[in-house]
Parts: structure tokens; sequence; C-alpha cells
């Protein structure tokens, strides 16, 4: 089976929030005081987050990503993804992390049945880094990535979110890892989620992330999976490892978006930065398994064709990335 939107895009790829709750405080993700955190009968079981999965997959989707918040901070996680992984036809099971905790859980993950980890990395300056996430260590999370080869995952992808004057002078330290290490780097925009006045400023856009690295690097260009999502990648010329650009703002890429969400609290969405959500908790509580699936249908069926982000005179919300999983 397959789900096709209105727009022809097949949708096969799932990212499924597990909590709201982090251990760091981005400043591209939240404001500094934090969000209101959920209650807990607001949020979804195991139970209820398997149900969508399972449900999920049989409608075609091929691929679920387990995202919070930060999912390693929510009790029961490896139970739950042990469940996950038996799912007949789910093909890839991988997970977003900021690494703070993968150096005790990167084989407990790996042993339940998660195939691949995109760990969060913005700076691998200590001080930078601590300034971007609000204290967090930068050693944490490279002991996180040392335990994750150590654990047998496949080489991680990292991925840096490029502001300008904050960590942008940085790009060809990030780019050298992969000339020694199979790792995949990818290089994000901005995208001003928190509705900061001066969110332009700190963009730096594809094409000059881009030209910033060929004037260091060979970048021969790769084809991409089909489920590897919207990244542009190249390979430096005798690099062991790749270089990915996504670029939100400046390319949309939402002509080939293959993925739906559901956050936390039971919201799915066809676009991360959507208006419409339908609050699916009444339909996993009350409901038989068929309306389940003709709910997540209608949220394909009404997929955006776009986002309209950067429009001019566009509205949108702040949009709280721990509570939907970015």
């Amino acid at each position: 089976m397959k789900l096709i939107d209105s727009h022809g895009r097949r949708i096969n790829y799932l990212r499924l929030s597990v909590t709201d709750r982090c251990n760091l405080r981005c400043s591209y993700c939240m404001p500094p005081e934090g969000i209101p955190r959920l209650q807990h009968g607001d949020m979804l079981s195991y139970e209820e987050l398997y149900r969508v999965a399972q449900e999920a997959v049989s409608l075609g989707v091929e691929k679920i990503r387990i995202t919070g918040g930060e999912p390693l901070v929510r009790k029961g996680l490896i139970g739950f993804i042990e469940h996950l992984a038996t799912i007949p036809g789910l093909k890839e099971l991988v997970l977003t992390t900021n690494g703070i905790l993968l150096r005790e859980l990167a084989q407990p993950l790996r042993d339940a049945g998660v195939q691949r980890l995109n760990i969060s990395l913005d700076s691998m300056n200590p001080a930078t880094f601590s300034t971007i996430t609000r204290g967090g260590e930068l050693a944490s999370v490279l002991d996180g990535i040392a335990a994750a080869e150590h654990a047998g995952f496949p080489p991680v992808k990292i991925n840096m979110v490029v502001m300008r004057g904050v960590n942008d002078h940085e790009l060809l330290d990030f780019a050298a890892l992969t000339l020694t290490k199979p790792y995949t780097v990818r290089f994000i925009e901005y995208m001003p989620t928190l509705q900061d006045s001066e969110w332009n400023s700190h963009v730096v856009e594809g094409h000059e992330i881009l030209s910033r690295l060929e004037q260091e690097f060979s970048l021969l260009p790769l084809v991409s999976a089909e489920m590897a999502g919207p990244s542009r990648n190249f390979k430096i010329s005798g690099a062991q490892g790749a270089i990915g650009i996504i670029t939100p703002i400046s390319g949309h890429f939402c002509e080939s978006c293959n993925r739906i969400r559901v956050t936390a609290s039971g919201l799915v969405k066809g676009c991360l930065f959507a208006h419409e959500a339908i609050d699916i908790k009444p339909y996993l509580r009350n409901a038989e398994d068929r309306e389940l699936r003709e709910i997540m249908r209608r949220i394909v069926r009404e997929k955006p064709g776009r986002h309209h982000l950067v429009d001019k005179d566009s509205e949108y919300d702040i949009v709280a990335m721990s509570r939907i999983g970015g």
C-alpha cells in the first residue's frame, strides 16, 4: 500500500515525537525560560505511540524517526523501541538525539533495534557549544558519538544548524571531520521558529555554505537514497564521509517532502510549519483502528504543497521545536 498526497508525493516517513522535554535549551529551539511542560495525561503513552506507528506502517510508512524534545530523557524508551522494531513492514527505525545521554544508551539503543542515529552538534568549541545550548557540555556529546561507534552503529549523521556570527566560522572544521571519519555532516539553514525579529541576520543560505566549502575543498555531488530526506549531498574528493546541505529557507525542498509527524501530545501534522493539526488522542482512546487510519489518510490528503514561512506578509506561530520533533 502507498500513501500519496494531493500533490503526488509518496508519504513513507513518520517522525514520531515521544516527549516534549529536553536536557538542553538550544537558542534556536526554545526561549531561554523553556516552554511549559506537558502534563503526563496530555502525552501519548507508549501503547498509544505504538498504535500510531503500527497503523502508519499498515498504510505505507516505511521509515520511522524517534524524536523529542530529547527522546533519551523519557523513561522506558528502550522497551518501547524493542516493541516498535517488531512491526512488520517497517524498513527503517532511526533516532535523533542531542547526544548528551548517548554514552550510556548507545549500546541499549543498538540492541533494541535502532538502525541509525542523527546527532545534533552545532559547535566543536566548548564555549560556543555551551552558549548555543545554554549550558550543555560538548564532551558529553563527543563521548556519545564514540559510544555509538563502539556499539556498532553505522556512521552517524551530524546535524549543524549554521548561524552567522555564532558558529559559521566552524563550517570548514565540520566539513573536515568527513576527511578521516565516515560521518555525514549536514549543514542546516537557521529557521525563524521563535519569531526572532533579527532572524534573517543569522541565516547563512545554502548557496553561501556551498561556496565557502568549495573554496577549500573539491566537492563531488552524490545521489540521495529514496528515504534520505531533503539534504543535497556531496563528498569531498578522497574523503571517507559525506556532506549534506539542507535549505528550508533559501531553497524549498517541499516538492519532495515525504513525511508526516506526530507530536508527543498526539497532534498529527503534515508540515512542520502548518497551522493545521489533528488531535488523535480521542481517536486513540475511543475509536477503532479504521478511524485512526482515516485520520492519518486525511492528514496526508491535506498536506500542503509547501510551507510559507518566509513569504511576504505570511503569518506563522512560534514553533516550539521541542514539542514537534524538528
